[in-house]
């Protein structure tokens, strides 16, 4: 339910949704219905990161840190993009590699010790929480 919120406050132009190759080849793999979710959504409220030598070093740092192993390097390229390139939050529901507050704390070390800034990673409950009781608190 609040991943389709989530869509929905995208959808509307209240949230931009930040993409990259990654998630577009994650897509590939995925069940048609699973595809057409991000053709639904207006190009005017996507932005598309492109992958850097910036990114793929902050990622290669993820890993050479033990943030996560080399099997899960597509994860840490998720939280690397999204360091490099400076989005307010990442919304995901990966509990095992991304979401998790061991994790989150790691990535944010390796991301000062480089110069980027701390990253907030959340799910999409708290997103659409956050927007929906500030809608509440409007009226």
């Amino acid at each position: 339910m609040e991943s389709r919120r989530l869509l929905e406050l995208v959808r509307a132009g209240r949230l931009v949704l930040v993409i990259s190759q990654i998630l577009l080849d994650e897509l590939t793999m995925a069940p048609a219905r699973v595809r057409a979710i991000l053709e639904s959504v207006s190009p005017e409220h996507i932005e598309f990161v492109e992958l850097t030598l910036e990114i793929m070093a902050l990622r290669d740092a993820y890993l050479a840190a033990g943030v996560v192993g080399p099997k899960w390097k597509e994860d840490a390229l998720h939280v690397a993009a999204a360091s490099a390139t400076g989005v307010d939050a990442i919304v995901s529901w990966n509990f095992k590699h991304i979401v998790r507050l061991d994790r989150i704390n790691a990535y944010n070390d390796v991301n000062e010790r480089r110069g980027f800034r701390r990253l907030t990673i959340v799910t999409p409950l708290e997103v659409v929480h956050g927007i929906d009781e500030e809608n509440q608190e409007d009226v």
